[in-house]
């Protein structure tokens, strides 16, 4: 059975001292997920360990949708005159790990210290269920937010977010562009995208995203773990340059009309470069970006915030962006 042990020489005097320990002691031993034969029992493990303990709030109700169901997060203390300022949230996992209870973590988070409703979108997962499964839930989630919402859970339709990790940054990203060409126009307030995918075009030999080839030795998502996930997604290559899988292909148009965004990249992530030329898309567009940039960090140190002072890091300046965002 392959490893993903030892961490690559190339890659140790990179990374947190934090991170590497963590490493070292925790996963080191462990195969990589694209290494061992696949099963679906694989998503009722922790996707990533390191984990913090979800914070308490106010209320927690699962609702059945047509194809998916949602977590909905309500704040303590009473709703605010014209209702909650609502983010609808996507977990990572490649479009193929993670379930409802995957990010309670940092849902929780998100609507403790931003007084925010949050809603985390449990959309169907490759390869059982590959595109365009994911990307339909997604937007009837944020369909059935902006309609269903303000009668059923309080939402305030002029403060409604979306957001998301890694595969569910790139839906995150793909549903602003389709609220924008939707008719009616949905309006969104806000993005959060953290070390989001914008560009399944992206290949192993850094084209058209240098990153991934120069970081072809990092740790946690490596660029054949990348292409695993890919593949149980998107099996059909023709697929790869649609807008609603790569947003960075999306209309001018909907560039030009999306709302302000806040992107996380991690400086030692293959994603990083295409996170980063998202956001220069967008503001050569005309929006507002805020990106930060995580130095010495791989792929996954949101869900590792109980382990890693930059985690606690990442998700506090995430809760701060939609606190301000929403204000």
């Amino acid at each position: 059975m392959a490893q993903i042990s030892p961490l690559h020489p190339s890659i140790v005097p990179l990374l947190d001292e934090e991170f590497a320990a963590f490493w070292n002691e925790v996963l080191a031993d462990k195969p990589a997920l694209n290494d061992i034969p696949w099963s679906p029992s694989i998503r009722l493990q922790p996707a990533q360990p390191g984990g913090s303990e979800p914070l308490k709030v106010g209320k927690i109700e699962d609702i059945q949708l047509d194809t998916c169901k949602i977590r909905v997060f309500t704040p303590e203390g009473d709703k605010p005159t014209d209702g909650w300022p609502t983010l609808v949230f996507f977990h990572g996992g490649g479009w193929t790990l993670g379930n409802i209870g995957a990010e309670n973590s940092f849902c929780t988070n998100l609507c403790k210290r931003a007084n925010a409703l949050i809603i985390s979108v449990d959309y169907r997962l490759g390869p059982e269920e590959p595109y365009p499964a994911a990307v339909e839930d997604a937007w009837n989630s944020v369909k059935w937010t902006y309609i269903e919402g303000p009668a059923r859970l309080g939402v305030d339709t002029k403060k409604l977010c979306v957001g998301g990790s890694s595969s569910g940054g790139n839906l995150a990203a793909v549903v602003t562009h389709m609220a924008v060409l939707n008719e009616p126009h949905i309006p969104l307030l806000f993005q959060l995208l953290i070390v989001p995918v914008t560009d399944n075009t992206a290949s192993v030999d850094g084209t058209p995203h240098k990153s991934w080839k120069e970081l072809e030795n990092t740790c946690s998502l490596t660029p054949a773990k990348m292409m695993w996930f890919r593949d149980n997604y998107l099996p059909n290559k023709a697929d790869w340059t649609k807008w609603d899988n790569s947003p960075i292909f999306a209309p001018e148009e909907s560039f030009k009309k999306s709302p302000p965004a806040w992107i996380a990249v991690a400086e030692l992530d293959i994603l990083r470069d295409e996170g980063i030329a998202y956001g220069d898309k967008l503001r050569a567009a005309g929006v507002s970006v805020d990106l930060k940039v995580y130095k010495r960090a791989p792929h996954p140190i949101m869900a590792m915030d109980g382990a890693l002072k930059i985690g606690r890091e990442l998700v506090s300046d995430a809760c701060e962006a939609l606190k301000k965002a929403i204000a």
